[in-house]
């Protein structure tokens, strides 16, 4: 007779340890708690999760291939820093990405997609804890991309965005909160309307007009490297 357990999880989808430490190192870098060209050390993350260095240096290279760490001489792992010239890029990247792939999803939209988008961008909207504002931003916006039904393009844009979520709460000071509301609302009403080219050029003012704003606010050591560029976004 076959051996039978209750309740026996799943270890095969359970996450790895390095899995684990990546996505917490993520989130403090993301949000702040890790800043721009702080060191990294493995001994101390090794010994907060009560882990070998091992999983925490594939950890720590899995960040390295998102760009969120970089390995220097002498240092080790630090918190990779941006020049504005790199945000600049990223944010080009972003809106040519993400215009297409609001383009292909509209046609697709349901019922279900506009009540999913309506409570994220009001979600977003009334949270003030800036430690949930890069999560909630990613689940807005990849809400009116999913249908589109390409999700190696996701992943893609996913990765990029990772990049500068950690900017997030610059964008949202003072008037960038209100427009960033305002056109979240925007894209919604449009995506509604199944107008996929409006949305399409929506999506990409939407994003250089965020990184306009944010070149405007982007403390050193990203603004030391200045270059020309095109609200949150």
């Amino acid at each position: 007779m076959p051996l039978q357990l209750p309740n026996v999880p799943n270890l095969g989808q359970s996450p790895t340890n390095s899995e684990v430490i990546a996505q917490h190192l993520r989130s403090a870098i993301v949000t702040g708690q890790l800043r721009e060209g702080e060191p990294i050390r493995q001994d101390e993350v090794a010994s907060l999760f009560k882990v070998s260095k091992i999983p925490v240096r594939e950890a720590l290279k899995h960040l390295e291939a998102e760009g969120l760490v970089a390995f220097q001489r002498n240092r080790g792992a630090v918190v990779h820093s941006l020049s504005e010239s790199e945000v600049v890029q990223i944010y080009e990247i972003r809106s040519m990405l993400e215009s297409n792939a609001i383009r292909l999803s509209v046609p697709n939209m349901t019922a279900a997609t506009f009540k999913r988008a309506q409570r994220l961008r009001d979600d977003f909207s009334r949270e003030q804890d800036p430690f949930r504002w890069a999560q909630l931003h990613w689940a807005f916006h990849s809400c009116l991309y999913e249908d589109a039904k390409r999700p190696m393009l996701l992943n893609l844009i996913q990765s990029i965005n990772n990049r500068t979520e950690r900017y997030l709460h610059i964008q949202l000071q003072g008037e960038g909160r209100q427009t960033a509301d305002t056109e979240h609302q925007a894209l919604v009403d449009v995506c509604r309307r199944g107008d996929a080219d409006a949305a399409a050029c929506m999506v990409q003012e939407h994003i250089m007009s965020a990184c306009e704003l944010l070149r405007r606010q982007l403390p050193a050591p990203a603004a030391q490297q200045a270059a020309p560029a095109g609200s949150a976004a």
